[in-house]
Formats: structure tokens, C-alpha cells, sequence
């Protein structure tokens, strides 16, 4: 039987992740620190003793995350900061592990540590940063975070644990926090800078996501058509043999 039916299948589903992935960048497009979703594959030809190589595989390659910074806005909020550059701010994940975001919209919980927007706290270079009631707080370049109490002078709560590993040595998890691939916390790079009172935007481009959606769309029509083309060979193969029988 003609393999051209289910390579014509694995380049169907191929653009069916493909399309998966723009369609969840599209939706956070408008998500602060949003890195977009990237999604490659390979060709692989289907070989076969004594036979031409007419038929390709599509098989994914790989998966990543597109590393390049989004814009910054400014919001004048005291809590907000967006990373300038290369960098990540590091946060507590819910089992107690460190994870990464560009994610600066920060708040304080209920009781007083500070915390993303998605409820994650925030590291320091000593842990957790927590900050004291009804204090006003001020970020500085160096991620520093200070605090000031009413008819008292201002005082360093702690300075926020900023990252800078390779790229290629984080993973992007389903909750959109990265995560380093051997799983040991990146050390803290002195070198990162901070924007106060701004926050980063989607790294999306909404544009080049649509114009991939409508080419997505013709090229799985024509995986389609192939799909049908090798049923009707098929089908007409069948007839052929049985007339000759």
C-alpha cells in the first residue's frame, strides 16, 4: 500500500500543533512578560530497500519559546518593573521549586509576601521577600526593594533575584514559567537592570501570528487533498486488480 496516505496524515497533525501553538500566542497577546510559543519540524525521508525516496515524514524537532523581549510599558505603579534586556525575574512555584517569568506586575499578599499577578511569590537573593504593612515600596535598578513606614526613613527589604541563563537551557511549562532543564536554580546575575513603575508586554506579533493562521489553513487543506487523492488511488487500484482477476 502507498505510504502517501499517512505521510500525508503526520503533516496534517503537524500543522494541527503548529496551528495550536499561534492560536495560544494570539490569545496572549495582550498577557504581560508573555513569551510566544514556538513549535519546528523536520522533514524524515521514508526510505525502503530497493525503492526512490518520494515520501517525507513530518516529525516535530523541537519546541521552544521565543526569548526575545517584549515592549515596555510605562504605568507609574511603585510594584511594577520589567527586566531591561536579557533577564528573568525568579519566583516560587506552588511545590516549592524556582521558576522564571518576565512577568514585573507585582502585589502584595495577604500576609505581606510579594507576589506576581498569578499569585507566585516573588525570590530574593535570601528567599521570599516580604514586605511590612501599610509600607510604601520603592524597586531600583538593581532589583532592589525598599520599604518606608510611615515617620520613618526608608529601609532595604531585599533586592529581587534576577536571572540570567542561555536560553537553550530553559523550558517553557504549561503554566508559562520557564524552569531550567537540569533543575538546579540559576545563580543570581548582578548584571541584570530593572525599569520601575513599567511592566513588559507580549513578545507576540499579532500580525506575523495571522498571516501564519491563514497559511496554516491552505497548507492543511492540501495535506487534506493528498489524503484524498491517495484514497481514490486506492480505491481505483482495487478495481484494476479485481477486473483482472
Amino acid at each position: 500500500m502507498d505510504r502517501m496516505i499517512y505521510l500525508s496524515m503526520s503533516g496534517a497533525k503537524a500543522l494541527m500543533q503548529r496551528q495550536d501553538a499561534l492560536a495560544h500566542n494570539l490569545a496572549n497577546a495582550s498577557t504581560d512578560g508573555f513569551r510566544a510559543d514556538l513549535a519546528a519540524f523536520r522533514a524524515v525521508p521514508g526510505r525502503q530497500d530497493g525503492t526512490a525516496t518520494t515520501r517525507v515524514w513530518a516529525l516535530e524537532a523541537s519546541a521552544g519559546f521565543d526569548p526575545q523581549s517584549g515592549p515596555i510599558r510605562e504605568t507609574g505603579r511603585a510594584l511594577d518593573a520589567a527586566v531591561r534586556g536579557e533577564g528573568w525575574f525568579a519566583v516560587q512555584t506552588a511545590g516549592g521549586g524556582e521558576a522564571y517569568t518576565r512577568e514585573g506586575s507585582f502585589a502584595v499578599g495577604a500576609d505581606g509576601t510579594l507576589q506576581t499577578r498569578r499569585g507566585h511569590p516573588v525570590l530574593g537573593d535570601g528567599g521570599v521577600l516580604t514586605i511590612p504593612p501599610n509600607a510604601e515600596v520603592a524597586i531600583g535598578a538593581d532589583g532592589t526593594v525598599s520599604a518606608k513606614l510611615a515617620g520613618q526613613p526608608p529601609f532595604e527589604v531585599g533586592r529581587l533575584k534576577l536571572v540570567n541563563p542561555p536560553p537553550a537551557m530553559l523550558r517553557k511549562g504549561a503554566d508559562g514559567l520557564l524552569r531550567s532543564v537540569d533543575g538546579e536554580p540559576a545563580p543570581s546575575e548582578p548584571a541584570v537592570r530593572v525599569v520601575a513603575g513599567a511592566v513588559e508586554g507580549s513578545n507576540v506579533n499579532v500580525v506575523e501570528a495571522m498571516v501564519g493562521m491563514i497559511a496554516l489553513a491552505r497548507q492543511f487543506e492540501l495535506q487534506t487533498r493528498l489524503m484524498q487523492t491517495a484514497e481514490t488511488n486506492e480505491q481505483k487500484a482495487a478495481q484494476l486488480l479485481t477486473l483482472k482477476g
